[in-house]
């Protein structure tokens, strides 16, 4: 039984701290491939599809504009069609939002999710949107709470009031802050509360109502942006100037917590923010230790140990509640009770201006990804991927000259007047000052080695020409 039309909006902000080294402020949790190799934005564009037979053709994705093409990768692999709201600045859910629901029509049904959370039961997700309907159409804010399994002190609770007339949801009677242990396991007790989940279905007139009546002057900051909006293909771009003045705000502070007509409709399937290290821990079986590995992880004499270690054979033994997190340029060893203070860690290195902070060393672009293998003085040795079909921008450098080996796949290489055909073991060398530009003509993974040799290797060191994908004014500049 299909539900009616629904549009569902994707909010795709968020830095992920909490998952570092993993997850970066240039590569955040909701596009890393958590789960069987899917990210986390993947599995909720192909959660959302199910929910009505419009929604794999108008899903809306508000997301920022470093992360344009990460999303249209996900949208590929999940075949999904959408347009993108991008975002000039994060301004926190209130914000992208009300942007959501300019955009769409006053009767719109908009089903707003986190683009960060693992809900593995479709079915039962789309039936829990469908128990929300009834309250949504009739003028209610509808949120979505979970039935929680044990006294978290991660998530928000939600209260439920009386019971509508429709049968399946509640009306909030209050939303209750993170509790200490205490306070959680007392409200565990009550029996009347849920985890709150983050996911709301409402009409855009109604919500452009309530933030009217309690939130006008983000209301008008987003008005503003979303009259001098412009679009590219599916990219609507807000206007920078005037989102940026807009002040942010999350949802439940701006709104729901001063609004009348707010329902819930309990779930009880699984569901997981994926917020923390333990989180993504609980998605691994234990052993009968109690530890987790995922890769290739190996733990002896251990207990309730988590290793996460995709890249290379990580060791753990004789501990104990410990997680163990391995990246190419960065390793993570924690106890789980300090989970939740990972981002603190993320301040510190963040001051002390360490790249790792917010960038991993393989880096994704819109027509592929590079990985920074080796640096020295005067050199930089890269992995590229470049997509069939895709060619990066034609460019020269100031202040280096490039080495590509072809080792897989087929390389059409423009060097300044000619173009050369390279497969697989065959080299070229760009000079110093030479237009030049890389494409895969073929219809499987370019793959090359570049060597970087100069007195300046740094990303911004390019003047482009010509440009796929519209950059040629950003600063600074990639390849």
């Amino acid at each position: 039984m299909s539900i009616q039309a629904i549009t569902p909006v994707i909010l795709c902000g968020g830095s992920g701290t909490r998952l570092w080294p993993l997850s970066r402020k240039s590569f955040p949790k909701q596009f890393v491939p958590l789960i069987d190799g899917k990210s986390l934005l993947q599995l909720t564009l192909e959660r959302v599809a199910h929910i009505s037979p419009e929604a794999r053709t108008n899903t809306l994705c508000v997301a920022a504009e470093d992360h344009r093409f990460l999303v249209a990768e996900a949208m590929h692999a999940a075949s999904v069609g959408m347009s993108v709201i991008l975002e000039p600045c994060a301004r926190n859910t209130a914000a992208a939002m009300a942007v959501a629901a300019l955009q769409a029509q006053p009767q719109d049904l908009l089903l707003f999710c986190p683009a960060d959370h693992h809900i593995p039961d479709a079915a039962a997700f789309t039936a829990m949107v469908q128990q929300g309907c009834a309250a949504a159409t009739a003028g209610a804010i509808v949120t979505f709470g979970v039935v929680p399994s044990f006294p978290s002190t991660a998530y928000g609770y939600i209260q439920r009031g009386a019971l509508n007339t429709e049968g399946h949801s509640s009306q909030v009677a209050r939303f209750i802050e993170k509790p200490t242990a205490d306070k959680a396991q007392q409200l565990l007790l009550q029996g009347d509360v849920l985890w709150n989940a983050g996911i709301f279905l409402v009409q855009a007139q109604v919500l452009i109502k309530a933030l009217h009546a309690h939130a006008p002057d983000i209301l008008q900051s987003c008005r503003e942006a979303m009259v001098g909006a412009s679009q590219d293909q599916s990219f609507i771009r807000p206007e920078a100037a005037a989102f940026t003045t807009c002040r942010a705000e999350s949802i439940d502070y701006a709104v729901l917590e001063q609004h009348a007509n707010v329902a819930v409709v309990p779930f009880s399937g699984a569901w997981s923010d994926v917020g923390s290290w333990n989180a993504v821990a609980n998605l691994t079986p234990p052993d009968n230790e109690g530890n987790r590995i995922d890769g290739q992880g190996l733990a002896l004499q251990a207990s309730n140990t988590y290793i996460h270690a995709p890249h290379r054979p990580v060791v753990a033994l004789g501990t104990q509640d410990l997680l163990i997190i391995d990246t190419p340029d960065a390793l993570l060893v924690a106890t789980s009770s300090h989970a939740e203070q990972v981002k603190q860690v993320v301040a510190r290195l963040e001051s002390q201006q360490t790249p790792q902070a917010a960038q991993h060393r393989k880096v994704a672009r819109p027509w592929g990804w590079y990985d920074s293998v080796d640096a020295g003085e005067r050199y930089q040795v890269k992995r590229i991927t470049v997509r069939p079909g895709a060619k990066l921008s034609l460019q020269m450098h100031h202040h280096r000259a490039e080495h590509w080996i072809v080792v897989k796949g087929t390389a059409l290489v423009t060097r300044g007047d000619e173009e050369i055909l390279l497969t697989e073991n065959q080299s070229t060398y760009i000079p110093l000052g030479v237009k030049h530009r890389l494409e895969n003509p073929g219809k499987t993974e370019l793959e090359l080695i570049e060597v970087q040799s100069g007195g300046y290797l740094g990303e911004d060191d390019i003047v482009r020409f010509e440009d796929t994908y519209g950059r040629l004014a950003e600063q600074p500049i990639e390849a």
